[in-house]
């Protein structure tokens, strides 16, 4: 199965995929090709140095987020992309690229939803003083973190933690689950009936 892999930072999580499916040649997963939208992305170097097309595209050079998306959509297109894998990407995909990629669009996200969604979800996390927070993995709709959820894993708060040590412990599960969620996709094991997602053990 050939997955598109969307990254705007510095793509732990895609070097994760690339660690554990791409280079496992018993796995049937396959990045064909890495999109950002920031030309200097580190995610960018990472499928460069393993092999993988990487492509930058300016969002400045489209006069609306639509007409960005459609290019998205055209290079997925051109490296033949079933499943659309979001890791660290910052930009919300709009309404109609949703709609043609309706349950081919994974994104993971750093708390437990629907509790914490957005882009702080760390931070919301300790200043809530919840004790435990974790990782969701789950399709995307058209609202913000609001899309089926597939899996999750808790990731316990210490009294002591900063944005930075919770982080760190939460992208130790990320780099776990990531992979093994893809995976069963592409087993087909992993189907969607309206906010319920079921995985077949």
């Amino acid at each position: 199965m050939k997955i598109g892999v969307l990254a705007s930072g510095s793509g732990t999580n895609l070097q994760a995929i690339i660690d554990k499916l791409h280079r496992d040649e018993n796995v049937n997963v396959q990045i064909a090709v890495v999109i950002s939208d920031n030309e200097h992305a580190y995610a960018l170097e990472r499928a460069r140095k393993a092999g993988i097309p990487a492509v930058f595209i300016d969002m400045s050079k489209y006069p609306s987020r639509e007409e960005f998306d459609e290019e998205i959509d055209k290079v997925l297109r051109e490296y033949e992309v079933e499943l659309v894998v979001l890791a660290g990407y910052m930009k919300v995909l709009q309404p109609p690229f949703v709609r043609k990629w309706r349950n081919r669009i994974m994104n993971i996200h750093p708390a437990l939803l629907p509790s914490f969604p957005g882009t702080h979800a760390v931070r919301d996390a300790l200043r809530y003083g919840v004790k435990i927070t974790g990782v969701t993995i789950h399709f995307v709709d058209e609202g913000v973190d609001t899309g089926p959820i597939i899996a999750q894993v808790p990731v316990p708060v210490y009294d002591d933690d900063t944005e930075e040590t919770l982080h760190n412990r939460i992208h130790v599960e990320e780099h776990k689950l990531y992979p093994e969620v893809i995976k069963l996709y592409a087993e087909g094991r992993i189907s969607v009936r309206g906010r319920k997602v079921r995985i077949r053990r």
